[in-house]
């Protein structure tokens, strides 16, 4: 697929037998081999031709980013600007299609400037300004992810019909998004291999003062440089957004790790002068099959983290000891025909080795079918949050207790990983999937997939948007925000001063919660809004934006957060202001949220019931599963929770 930059030493063509030179020779495929051939064998859902496919759409966005970043890196550079350029990208084409009117043809190209125009500022300030490489595309990343939440006001925009369709499949079968990494592919391996500015990024990566007195002109090749790197995060950003069906303000977040994480494991040295395309899309593979394989295998979450980790770095050291067993850098760019052919006969030989592994393997799990308990797989939004943790802790106990085989994965926030985590639970052929969503839009194109292969799909706390749900098991957000508002106004006799604390921009929950708390503020005049910020959900935000409020606005009498955790964070800003002469009004009823309130510092929570959602959910599940009637909407009630009735309450 491209120019081979690494040399076998003499020594190293004596080395006995194929195996021995795959191994030597190329760390990355002989991991990606393992991993294939490992994962057949632990799990009889992966190796089907469905899964594949999945596979492949789920590295897509990864390995797109991750070509540009493979200029950048080749040339001793590093950018970590990619995902939140991506996300600004497809932010632009959004907005410029749906709120501005103008055509869709020419809001794609927008879209690509934008990428491009951000990549070359990042190359003039490396090249004119100084900068290092790391602290200018730094600051990239801050500037692209707030013009992405300052475009789109912090909420998801629906994607162009004619552009979404870069999300679909082609002949009902083949995606598109495979496709279209395939192309950037090529056009990656063609620049590096066969151009005068991938000679030059070879030459610059090897000795760049070197470089420059050869003749070349290294300022502006930088500038070309992190101008291709845009140009890859900006068609990045779009395939991620079509897959989605909307602009994220906050899509990609951490990409960039595993956009880097997949040049390096493909082979390439941080140090720069090597690297190849063909090595970057093997290294975006071996991520994708990793978490792919994770979910399938019912690996925890948390566990997940840890061992992706450690296969990354297993892989670099693989690839480091291949380098020392006998591998040098020719000139930066060079190649010959015969080394082209041998590395071709050497993915040949590692492609019939896999084959008939895998081949063997997937005949172990013919005929022995699993056992006849329903499987239903839990996608959660994120479990860094006692409410989701409550929820999951509610579903194992009801599915424990009806024998169901519950998987349980954690979206991080993140609405393509949860779109993943969702294909994953279609492929392997679930009873039923219960999904909550990251957002309810975003969720739609993954679960109209499951509505195709007929697997029953039940969303908890939040809906999704534009798909078919067997039930929504939910607390009404909006409802629960009014209350709030009611609860606190009442408490501040309906006058005073307030400050809210925000969730995370763009997700449906924080949307929800905050226009019920402004609908049910309109009832009290006199109650004032003097500041407004988003803490992420997180207590750690909430005690630092609170903390900085108080600065700004330090006679403040009430303070609602859209969730528990925010409160918490709040209150220990307040300090010994919280209950006395200031009253704070949380969200969710989660623990620790609850024993604020009867210790007086929290005044009321708006308390959901998180277990007996996830309780209920997993019931619902089963009874969708084996084609029992349900109810197409089930409301568990919110309840504000204070001091005076917090000892009756039962989460």
């Amino acid at each position: 697929m491209a120019t081979d930059t690494l040399k076998s030493k003499p020594g190293a063509q004596g080395a006995p037998g194929g195996v021995r030179r795959l191994l030597l020779e190329n760390g990355a495929l002989t991991a990606l081999i393992v991993l294939v051939v490992a994962m057949s064998a632990l799990s009889g859902d992966f190796l089907t031709a469905d899964n594949l496919l999945n596979v492949g759409v789920q590295a897509a966005v990864t390995a797109i980013l991750a070509f540009g970043v493979t200029f950048v890196i080749v040339s001793a550079g590093i950018d970590l600007s990619v995902g939140s350029v991506a996300a600004l990208s497809a932010t632009v084409l959004a907005w410029s299609a749906t709120e501005a009117g103008i055509p869709v043809a020419l809001a794609v190209l927008l879209a690509v400037a934008t990428g491009i125009a951000c990549g070359l500022v990042n190359g003039f300030l490396i090249s004119y300004g100084k900068l290092p490489p790391f602290i200018a595309t730094l600051a990239m990343l801050s500037v692209g992810r707030g013009l992405s939440l300052v475009i789109s006001q912090g909420s998801p925009i629906a994607f162009p019909e004619s552009v979404s369709h870069l999300g679909d499949t082609l002949g009902g079968w083949l995606p598109v998004p495979v496709l279209v990494m395939i192309v950037m592919g090529l056009i990656t391996a063609f620049v590096l291999g066969r151009t005068y500015i991938g000679r030059s990024m070879y030459a610059i990566g090897g000795n760049e003062e070197a470089a420059r007195l050869s003749g070349l002109r290294v300022k502006r090749q930088k500038l070309a440089i992190y101008a291709f790197s845009g140009l890859f995060a900006a068609a990045a950003g779009i395939v991620l957004a079509s897959r989605l069906s909307s602009a994220q303000p906050q899509a990609a977040q951490g990409y960039e790790l595993d956009a880097i994480a997949a040049v390096v494991i493909g082979g390439a040295s941080l140090a720069g002068g090597t690297g190849k395309a063909s090595g970057t899309l093997i290294g975006a593979l071996i991520l994708a099959v990793l978490r792919n394989g994770l979910n399938l295998l019912s690996v925890s979450a948390f566990w997940q983290q840890v061992v992706i980790g450690v296969v990354i770095a297993l892989a670099v050291l693989l690839d480091t000891l291949r380098r020392k067993a006998g591998a040098t850098t020719p000139a930066a760019g060079t190649s010959g025909g015969g080394n082209r052919g041998k590395q071709a006969l050497t993915y040949v030989i590692a492609a019939v080795v896999a084959v008939a592994v895998v081949g063997a393997t997937s005949l172990l799990h013919n005929g022995s079918s699993g056992g006849t308990s329903k499987k239903v797989g839990l996608s959660l939004s994120t479990l860094n949050n006692p409410f989701f943790v409550q929820i999951r802790d509610g579903a194992e106990e009801q599915a424990k207790k009806m024998g169901v085989d519950l998987t349980v994965t954690d979206a991080q926030n993140d609405a393509s990983q949860q779109a993943n985590q969702l294909q994953n639970f279609t492929s392997e052929g679930l009873s039923s999937i219960i999904v909550n969503p990251v957002d309810s839009d975003a969720a739609g194109p993954s679960v109209r997939s499951a509505n195709k292969d007929d697997i029953p799909v039940i969303a908890v706390d939040r809906g999704v948007n534009d798909a078919e749900t067997a039930a929504l098991v939910a607390s009404d957000n909006v409802e629960g925000g009014r209350l709030g508002a009611r609860a606190l106004a009442e408490k501040l006799g309906g006058k005073g001063t307030i400050a809210i604390l925000q969730g995370q921009a763009g997700t449906s929950a924080s949307r929800e919660r905050g226009a019920g708390f402004a609908a049910g503020l309109k009832e009290y005049p006199g109650i004032k809004v003097v500041a407004k910020q988003p803490a992420d959900f997180d207590r750690t935000k909430g005690l630092d934006v609170m903390t900085n409020l108080l600065q700004a606005h330090p006679d403040i009498q009430g303070v609602f957060a859209e969730n528990d955790e925010m409160a918490l964070g709040a209150i220990k800003a307040l300090g010994s202001k919280a209950g006395k002469s200031v009253q704070v009004v949380g969200f969710d009823g989660t623990p620790d949220g609850l024993k604020a309130v009867g210790a007086g510092t929290l005044y009321a929570s708006v308390a959901q019931q998180p277990k007996e959602l996830g309780r209920i959910a997993v019931r619902n599940a089963l009874k969708a599963a084996e084609d029992e009637k349900v109810e197409r909407t089930v409301k568990v009630p919110v309840k504000v929770v204070t001091k005076e009735n917090v000892a009756g309450f039962e989460g």
